[in-house]
């Protein structure tokens, strides 16, 4: 049995924490390649968000690109919450490569933050589902919308996944200092 502290608070810090940790896609050379770049850095400043738009409105991007361009200046929207924005984001990624599991699992992100826990744990799984750059990122923010559904048990196994992905990613270590396993009764 999985005890853990208040799933709405524990998902709400874990958001506020996350700071770099939300989808970024890999895309190569010019402005979007910067773009890229800054996002994998965690940056999410108005200089490295104008870097990503000079790529979107100036650059002749092939759709992978597009789409992910639109991903990473989502992802560093939603670092500075500018939700709303990043949501736009999301989803014009989505019109434009309907499959990129980064942008469900970046939209899902963006559920999160309205506490839309349910719609944000199927938006990452289908995600997930498509095929992730940085799948562990998908599992920790899966974990957080099951957190936030109380559903304890898919947490931590979410979180441990995350972990085994990426061995030396302190954040879900930190989440899993919330759990405490109990034998079953």
């Amino acid at each position: 049995m999985l005890r853990t502290v208040s799933a709405l608070t524990a998902a709400s810090m874990a958001l506020a924490v996350a700071g770099s940790a939300q989808a970024a896609t890999l895309v190569v050379g010019g402005r979007a390649g910067q773009c890229s770049d800054l996002a994998h850095a965690g940056r999410n400043d108005a200089e490295a968000r104008d870097v990503c738009t000079h790529a979107i409105d100036f650059e002749a991007l092939n759709q992978h690109d597009l789409a992910g361009t639109y991903v990473n200046r989502g992802a560093m929207e939603l670092g500075v919450r500018m939700n709303a924005a990043a949501d736009a984001d999301f989803r014009h990624a989505l019109r434009i490569m309907p499959k990129l599991g980064e942008a469900h699992i970046g939209e899902g992100v963006y559920l999160i933050s309205l506490q839309r826990f349910g719609e944000a744990e199927a938006e990452i799984s289908r995600g997930l589902g498509l095929g992730s750059e940085e799948p562990e990122k998908g599992y920790y923010y899966r974990a957080i919308a099951r957190w936030g559904q109380d559903d304890f048990k898919g947490a931590y196994e979410d979180f441990r996944k995350a972990i085994m992905l990426k061995p030396g990613w302190a954040l879900p270590r930190e989440q899993l200092k919330n759990f405490r396993v109990e034998p079953a009764r």
